[in-house]
C-alpha cells in the first residue's frame, strides 16, 4: 500500500489518533510519533547497550517493527509501555550478538557481586555563560559515566524511573518483571550512583586549592624575584 497523503497534523494529537493515522499509513503521524518518543526510546536502548551508535541502529530498527506492526497494537498497555517493550526487546537482541560484550544482558536475572555507578542527563540553559556551559558538561559526561557502569540490571531501570520518571507499575510491564523487583532495583541504583559520585567529589576535594605544579613554580620564582629585587636596591 502507499503512503497516504501528508496532512497537516497537530503536534497535540493523541496517542490514540496517532496510531490509527499510521495505520493508514500517513508518514506524517509516524515522524511525529518518533519525535514525541525519541529521547524516552533512545535512553531506554542507551542504557541496554551503552553505546550511542548502537542504540541509534536498535532505535531505528524498533521503528521499523513499530510501523510494520502497528495493527498489533490493541491499546491494552499504555502506547509508550508497548514501545519501550518493542526497544528493549531489540536492544537486548543486538547486545546478544555483539562480539564486544563478555556476557548477555539478562534484565530478569539475578545480580553479581559487579557494582558501579554511572551518570544522569540534563539539559543546558541557552544564556548561561561559557564556562557554567562547559562546567554542565562535565558533570553530566561524569553522570553519564556512572550510569553506564551500573549493573545491567539495575541500569535500564534506573534510566526508565528516574530520567524517563515511569512508575514503578510501567517499569514493571515495560521489561516484564515484577514491581517489587523495579522498586528494590532502583534503590540500589541510586545507592550505587550516590556512593560512586561521593567517590569523585572526595578525590575533587582532595586536589581543590592544589599548590602543585604551574601555580607551586608561578609563586616561588615570584617571590625569588622580589627578593631579589630587593637585595639588590639594597645594595
Amino acid at each position: 500500500m502507499q503512503p497516504a497523503q501528508s496532512k497537516a497534523i497537530d503536534k497535540d494529537i493523541s496517542d490514540v489518533d496517532i496510531v490509527r493515522r499510521i495505520a493508514a499509513h500517513d508518514h506524517s503521524a509516524f515522524a511525529l510519533l518518533m519525535r514525541r518518543y525519541n529521547q524516552s526510546l533512545y535512553r531506554t536502548a542507551r542504557s541496554i547497550l551503552k553505546d550511542d551508535a548502537e542504540a541509534e541502529d536498535v532505535l531505528q530498527d524498533a521503528y521499523l517493527l513499530v510501523y510494520r506492526g502497528i495493527d498489533n497494537f490493541r491499546g491494552e498497555a499504555k502506547l509508550s509501555t508497548w514501545l519501550t517493550r518493542i526497544v528493549v526487546n531489540e536492544a537486548i537482541a543486538r547486545s546478544r550478538k555483539s562480539s564486544r560484550r563478555a556476557e548477555v544482558i539478562r534484565l530478569d536475572g539475578d545480580m553479581g557481586q559487579n557494582s558501579s555507578a554511572t551518570e544522569a542527563s540534563m539539559k543546558q540553559d541557552a544564556s548561561e555563560s561559557p564556562e557554567r556551559a562547559a562546567m554542565r558538561a562535565q558533570t553530566r559526561q561524569l553522570i553519564e559515566k556512572r550510569i553506564d557502569g551500573l549493573p545491567d540490571a539495575f541500569r535500564t531501570v534506573f534510566v526508565l524511573r528516574a530520567l524517563e520518571e515511569m512508575t514503578g507499575e510501567e517499569v514493571a510491564a515495560c521489561l516484564d518483571i515484577p514491581e517489587a523487583t523495579v522498586r528494590t532495583r532502583f534503590f540500589r541504583a541510586r545507592s550505587l550512583l550516590r556512593e560512586a559520585l561521593s567517590r569523585e567529589i572526595d578525590l575533587a576535594l582532595e586536589e581543590a586549592f592544589s599548590f602543585d605544579g604551574a601555580r607551586c613554580d608561578r609563586i616561588v620564582a615570584g617571590v625569588l624575584a622580589r627578593l631579589k629585587d630587593s637585595q639588590s636596591g639594597d645594595a
